[in-house]
C-alpha cells in the first residue's frame, strides 16, 4: 500500500535548541504545582521538583458528618421521648445517637492528629482542622442531647 503524496512516513524531527524547561504545568488539571526546575548540565533533560497540594482530611469530613447525624438523631429522641411513643423507642434512638456521637468524636480526634503530623517534605499535607473541631463539638452535643432527652422522656412518662 502506498502513502498519499505529500505526507511523511515519520513525524518531523523535534526542533533544535534547548527544551522548554520553563513551560508551566497547569496545577488545576494535574493537581501538582511546580516548586523548582533545574537543568541537568550536559544533557537535554531537566529535573522538576513538585509541591504536593494540600488535601482536606476525609476523617475530618466524616467526623463532622457523623456529628451532624448525631444531632439529627437527638431530635428524634426528643420527639419520641416527650411525644409519648415510649421510652423503649427513645432508648433505641438514644443508643444510635450516642454511637454516632462517639464515632464522630473519635474520627475527629484521629483527624486532628493526622493533620498535626502531616506536612513533612515530600509528603501529603492535610487540612481541615476546623472541620475536625466542629465534628468534636457536634458529636459530643448530639450524644449529650440524646442522653438528656432520654432522661426527660423517662421523667415525662413517669409523671
Amino acid at each position: 500500500m502506498t502513502q498519499p503524496p505529500g505526507t511523511a512516513a515519520y513525524p518531523p524531527p523535534p526542533p533544535s535548541g534547548p527544551p522548554p524547561y520553563w513551560a508551566s504545568v497547569n496545577p488545576s488539571a494535574s493537581g501538582w504545582e511546580v516548586e523548582r526546575m533545574d537543568v541537568v548540565g550536559g544533557t537535554g533533560f531537566g529535573m522538576v521538583q513538585l509541591r504536593v497540594v494540600p488535601i482536606t482530611s476525609g476523617l475530618a469530613i466524616g467526623g463532622l458528618t457523623a456529628g451532624i447525624g448525631a444531632i439529627l438523631v437527638s431530635v428524634l429522641v426528643i420527639c419520641f421521648g416527650v411525644g409519648g411513643a415510649g421510652a423503649w423507642v427513645a432508648g433505641a434512638f438514644t443508643l444510635l445517637g450516642v454511637l454516632a456521637g462517639g464515632g464522630a468524636v473519635t474520627a475527629s480526634l484521629i483527624a486532628k492528629r493526622q493533620i498535626r503530623r502531616s506536612g513533612a517534605p515530600g509528603r501529603v499535607r492535610f487540612t481541615g482542622s476546623g472541620l475536625a473541631t466542629a465534628g468534636i463539638a457536634c458529636g459530643s452535643a448530639g450524644a449529650g442531647i440524646s442522653l438528656l432527652a432520654l432522661v426527660l422522656g423517662f421523667v415525662v412518662e413517669g409523671s
